[in-house]
């Protein structure tokens, strides 16, 4: 696809990410609306906009009488307040007292606006300001969502078209498999190692794909202590990616649940969503950030951040399911949002990120003292997940295999489905998970 450079806006500043400043920005160029075009599925040039809900924002016109929306009175809503508290995010043994009345209880009850609560949204966006470097006037924009599985598979909805390829890192996260295998797209795998996707096997993959075949124009990722792997990609890994975007023309799908969950020695790799301001265009990387790590999983509180065509088709693919993410749950966000500022929520995600690295080394003694060299694993620096192999026979008629204890992906790999769960009640000297994996590995041929 052809793109005239007359369509593009130019974007050049100079930056902080984390507070520090970046001055090696170069002149990136926005990506045109018009370039889209080739990336929204036949799904999502056919939806049209919802003659009412698409209309709510009007309302907030001065001076106008809405009739238009079926809003139920909120007189007759039972709920006179919310009343909650939350930690001090700078002293944890003190509490905040919030609550939700008033005006900001009314908006909280009612009807939305399909892309979420405007003053949130706004947060967000200094969020990810503050947090990722990028400016307001890029191009990009804010949909909140049911959580970020939610925005995953809306994005990948309006995008990708039944039967059409995919790039997805190998191994890759359970739960989006059921959206790709329910529009039946050919999954191509790139495998991982223990600093991320292998950039190299990826461009092999591009460099050799049959020329009567259609490209991938999308490439999920979960760039930080990834889902099972537990890896974290380094900034050479992503920057490769980046530029194979280029080269070949796809988008990134950049799933970062863990992102605040980073507590390795080195600091903290820029995100693609940063790092495509190192690029001559920016508008290829399709963010989702996810509060059910830091926040609450129940809450399902998450947001999609990317350029605004991706997005708009996203916010009808919405309005034709659930029409919205939850008010409630938003206001709940804002409030503590508000109070905490961001400051106070980046020291609430640095404890958050120091609680589970003490989960991890403890999991990690108990993985040394009883498994030994039954197993073998590279530390983590950043998620909830250990990736380890076993060094056990990986012959397919194993008794072990045969019962169901391991699944063999490849004819060379033995694979074992395990989640740790590493509470607060785990014994770190009796680990019952552990036991029972070492009891396993070691009866391999029992009978």
């Amino acid at each position: 696809m052809t793109i005239n450079n007359a369509d593009m806006t130019t974007t050049v500043s100079s930056r902080e990410v984390n507070g520090q400043s970046n001055t090696q920005t170069p002149r990136s160029m926005q990506l045109p609306p018009v370039f889209y075009q080739h990336f929204l599925s036949h799904v999502a040039k056919r939806k049209e906009p919802g003659g009412i809900h698409h209309l709510l924002p009007l309302e907030n016109t001065p001076g106008v009488i809405s009739l238009l929306a079926g809003k139920p009175n909120d007189a007759m809503f039972p709920f006179e307040s919310f009343s909650f508290s939350v930690t001090d995010p700078t002293h944890s043994s003190r509490s905040i007292p919030l609550s939700l009345t008033g005006p900001d209880l009314a908006e909280a009850l009612q009807y939305s606006t399909i892309r979420g609560l405007s003053r949130l949204i706004d947060w967000f966006v200094g969020l990810q300001q503050h947090v990722h470097g990028r400016g307001r006037a890029e191009g990009w924009r804010i949909t909140i969502g049911h959580g970020s599985q939610d925005m995953i598979f809306k994005a990948v909805n309006v995008i990708m078209n039944s039967g059409e390829p995919i790039l997805i890192e190998a191994p890759v996260y359970s739960g989006v498999l059921p959206i790709f295998r329910d529009l039946q797209l050919k999954l191509v795998e790139v495998a991982t190692d223990e600093v991320g996707v292998r950039s190299s096997d990826l461009r092999f993959i591009l460099e050799n794909w049959p020329e009567n075949e259609q490209k991938p124009k999308l490439f999920y990722t979960v760039p930080y202590g990834c889902n099972p792997s537990g890896t974290t990609a380094t900034i050479e890994r992503r920057r490769e990616v980046l530029q194979l975007a280029r080269e070949h023309n796809f988008l990134i799908l950049e799933d970062d649940p863990y992102y605040y969950l980073y507590f390795g020695k080195d600091a903290r790799p820029p995100s693609y969503f940063t790092l495509e301001l190192e690029t001559p265009e920016l508008g290829r990387v399709i963010r989702f950030d996810s509060f059910s790590k830091i926040l609450s999983a129940g809450m399902r509180m998450g947001f999609a951040s990317g350029p605004k065509p991706i997005l708009d088709a996203m916010d009808v693919y919405t309005g034709f399911s659930n029409l919205q993410g939850s008010t409630l749950m938003q206001a709940v966000t804002l409030a503590l949002m508000e109070k905490w500022g961001y400051d106070g929520f980046l020291a609430h995600t640095k404890a958050v990120s120091g609680f589970y690295r003490e989960k991890r080394d403890s999991f990690q003694k108990a993985m040394q003292t009883h498994l030994g060299d039954l197993a073998e694993w590279r530390t983590p620096e950043a998620g909830m997940f250990f990736w380890f192999k076993l060094l056990v026979n990986p012959d397919p008629n194993s008794k072990a295999i045969q019962r169901g204890w391991f699944r063999q992906r490849h004819s060379k790999t033995v694979y074992l489905p395990f989640q740790v769960q590493i509470s607060s009640r785990m014994d770190v000297e009796q680990p019952t998970e552990v036991l029972l994996l070492k009891e396993r590995a070691e009866k391999d041929e029992s009978p």
